[in-house]
Order: structure tokens, then C-alpha cells, then sequence
């Protein structure tokens, strides 16, 4: 057997929560080995949304980086999102106020660029060794941390692992211990087009709430060139209920559907029609125990409204690191010591997901859509205030109060 050097940390996946781990801790001058069981460049199933959170973690993490990436012939500017109600009435939010005039707070860029870009940012790192296209198999623990067998015979012995390996992963099941709760999962599938008609020209990403898909929905993201993400998501238990075909729906959603045929009649469909499992943070799990913290989608951090994962999975990174550098300089591996990861990450996003899962269990309701987007359309100061619910968890927590549907209803502006 081959046996690969000790490193403090191991860092399981190298997407965006992995790699955002590894530059912190190549920050705090913490060694650590990478393994990655693909190959770069390759494919993520995904919308390629990368939210304003995506870039300020970016910024965060390398403001060179961050330019680079928004720079991307691949990456497109957006700047803001149109919500079309099952109605069929559309309400254009912009996520800011300054539309059009300096940097646009979001992009829309394949994940087969952004995150190579990460990736081989992160092969360049002093202190941080790259292991590309081989898998983790075994994991066990040891009295100096963990004793990890790759699927090439090598051997990895680490102090503490960070797992950031996925929606599969394998550590988060087998070791960890999380579950796959339909109610708590969502399943997605996507494809990319060209020859799409009415994509936004500032880049506007759409969300199409249709009656007989909630409480999912439907997504046309546009992309540079003409291109497009196209896609939808259902909540798994829903799926198993209805018993659908989720990517049947898909084509004939696009090829059938009044507001959708039209716009899809001359496009052409790149490649298949791809899945993906979504683990939501609609309630909480562990994100950490004896020597080990999981990141992004191994620790169920998807926000169960929109679906954003790619932030949650940066901003746990970062904070993973912070905490494995603390752990690693103070010899400390327990559970109660790597227990501040968790206290970290819920205090960072724990009221955001705790909003978007009271969202999520309204979002089966047509009438309300309906008659919210209808409001916002008549009414500019409300549409304005939808816009500031982006950034403000304040404003965004009273949707999901009576009071700021009875305003509504008795045609009041709700206070922001």
C-alpha cells in the first residue's frame, strides 16, 4: 500500500464549499490535502446562479479571484429576478435600486467554469496538496485523527476531515450519520438551450410558478451567447405523491405550456435533460462531531425556498476552516469543541433558512402568488420594498406574517 503524507486537515470534494475551505485555510497557514474524485473541468448539475453571497464570499476569500471571476467571458451579470405568479402577471425585482449603473450584485455562469476556476485556484496554494480523480472509500478513526483509504490504494492520515463532498456523500451517511428525509429533499433536473425567445437583456433571472407545479417552480436563467438554464425543482416527497417524471415535465412543460411554447418553439436543447438532489436546510442536522465538520450540501444547507446552495456551501467553508484552525492549534478534536462550527454557521444562516422554510410551506398556495404579485404590480412602493427583502432578513421575515397580508388586502403599504 502506498502511503501519502500526514496533513492536519483533509478536505473531502472539491467544489465550491470545499475549495472555499481550503483557501481559508491556506489564509491561516493550516496544510491540508484535497482529494477530488473527478476530473476538471466537470460538470455540476445545477442553475449557475452565483448570488450576490457567492461574490461577497469570493471577496472575501480573494478579491484578485473575484475580479477574474466577474470578468468571465463565461459569466453573465445579473441583475435582478422576475417572479411570473401562476396567474401569468410578472413582477420584475430588481436586487437593488441602482439597476443598470456600476457592478451588477450577481452572476449567472456554468458551474463547469466557476468551478474550475476555484479549483485550480486552489491547486496553486502553498500548503495545500491536490489529489484529482481519485475517490475516498474507507474512513477510520484513530487515536491521531482519521486514516483515510483512497480508491488507488494511497493512504491519508489527518487530524480533522472536512467534508465537502455533496448531496451523496458518502462520510455524512456512513459516518455522520445524516438522513435523507423526502419532506427535508428536493429533486431538480436542467438543460441547457439556445434560441430562446424573451430572455431578460440585464440578465434577470425568471421564476415561472405554475399551479399544477407548486410548491416548486420552473427556471429560465440566461447565459452569454444566447444560451440558457432551464430547469425545475419539486420538493422529493411531492415527486413520489404525484408520481412524476420530473424530466418528462420538464419537455412538456417547455413544449405545451401557454406562457412557454411559444418562447420554445425554434430552441435547441444542449446535451440531455440532467438530475440532481437537493438536501434542504428545512431543518436542522449536525454539522459537525469527534473530528470531523461538513460542509454546503453533506451538511443539508440548501435554503429550502430558492434552492441556493453554492453560497451556503462558501460561507460554510470559510467558517469551517476558522474553526479547524482553531481545533488544530488548540489539539482540541472533540465533539463539544467542533460544536462552535455549527453555533457559527446557524448563527450566520440559521434565521435566513428559518424564513425561507416558512416560505417554502406556504409556496403551495396559487391565490397567494397571485395575489401578491397583483398588489406589487399596482403598487410601486410595495415592489420596492420586495426588492429590499433580498438583503434586509428583517423585511423578508414579514412575509410570512398576517399583518403584511392584511395590509395588502386592505390596499395599506405594509411598514417596511
Amino acid at each position: 500500500m502506498i502511503s501519502a503524507p500526514r496533513t492536519d486537515v483533509c478536505i473531502i470534494g472539491g467544489g465550491p464549499g470545499g475549495c472555499a475551505a481550503a483557501i481559508q485555510l491556506a489564509r491561516h497557514g493550516i496544510g491540508a490535502v484535497l482529494v477530488e474524485q473527478a476530473r476538471f473541468p466537470r460538470d455540476k448539475v445545477c442553475g449557475d446562479a452565483l448570488s450576490g453571497k457567492v461574490m461577497r464570499s469570493l471577496e472575501r476569500l480573494d478579491p484578485v479571484l473575484a475580479a477574474r471571476t466577474k470578468t468571465e467571458a463565461a459569466a453573465l451579470p445579473s441583475w435582478g429576478v422576475t417572479f411570473v405568479a401562476p396567474s401569468g402577471r410578472e413582477l420584475r425585482v430588481p436586487f437593488s435600486r441602482t439597476t443598470g449603473l456600476g457592478e451588477a450584485p450577481g452572476l449567472i455562469m456554468p458551474r463547469l467554469r466557476f468551478d474550475d476556476l476555484l479549483f485550480q485556484h486552489v491547486r496553486g496554494l502553498a500548503g495545500i496538496t491536490v489529489y484529482e480523480g481519485v475517490a475516498t472509500r474507507t474512513y477510520e478513526r484513530i487515536p491521531e485523527g482519521w486514516h483515510i483509504g483512497l480508491a488507488d490504494g494511497r493512504t491519508i492520515q489527518a487530524r480533522l476531515i472536512i467534508d465537502a463532498s455533496g448531496a451523496n456523500s458518502t462520510f455524512a451517511r456512513k459516518i455522520a450519520g445524516q438522513s435523507m428525509s423526502p419532506m427535508h429533499h428536493a429533486a431538480g433536473v436542467r438543460a441547457y438551450f439556445t434560441g430562446v425567445n424573451g430572455l431578460d437583456p440585464q440578465g434577470f433571472i425568471e421564476l415561472q410558478f405554475m399551479k399544477d407545479l407548486l410548491p416548486g417552480y420552473l427556471w429560465i436563467f440566461p447565459l452569454p451567447g444566447g444560451r440558457a438554464n432551464v430547469g425545475l425543482g419539486l420538493r422529493s416527497d411531492v415527486v413520489r405523491s404525484r408520481r412524476v417524471d420530473l424530466k418528462a415535465l420538464l419537455t412538456a412543460l417547455l413544449s405545451t405550456h401557454p406562457r412557454l411554447r411559444e418562447r420554445f418553439a425554434h430552441a435547441r436543447q444542449e446535451g440531455p435533460v440532467q438530475g440532481m438532489g437537493l438536501p434542504l436546510a428545512s431543518q436542522r442536522c449536525a454539522l459537525s462531531g469527534v473530528g470531523y465538520l461538513l460542509v454546503g450540501d453533506a451538511g443539508h444547507l440548501i435554503d429550502p425556498f430558492t434552492g441556493e446552495g453554492i453560497s451556503h456551501a462558501m460561507i460554510s467553508g470559510i467558517h469551517a476552516a476558522d474553526v479547524a484552525q482553531m481545533m488544530i492549534r488548540s489539539g482540541l478534536m472533540d465533539a463539544r469543541t467542533a460544536r462552535e462550527y455549527d453555533r457559527r454557521v446557524w448563527n450566520r444562516l440559521g434565521k435566513e433558512l428559518a424564513i425561507s422554510t416558512r416560505l417554502q410551506r406556504m409556496a403551495d398556495k396559487a391565490w397567494l402568488f397571485d395575489f401578491v404579485v397583483d398588489r406589487a404590480v399596482r403598487n410601486p412602493a410595495l415592489a420596492d420594498m420586495i426588492s429590499s427583502m433580498f438583503t434586509d432578513l428583517d423585511l423578508r421575515e414579514r412575509l410570512r406574517k398576517p399583518g403584511f397580508y392584511m395590509d395588502l388586502l386592505l390596499g395599506r403599504t405594509p411598514k417596511q
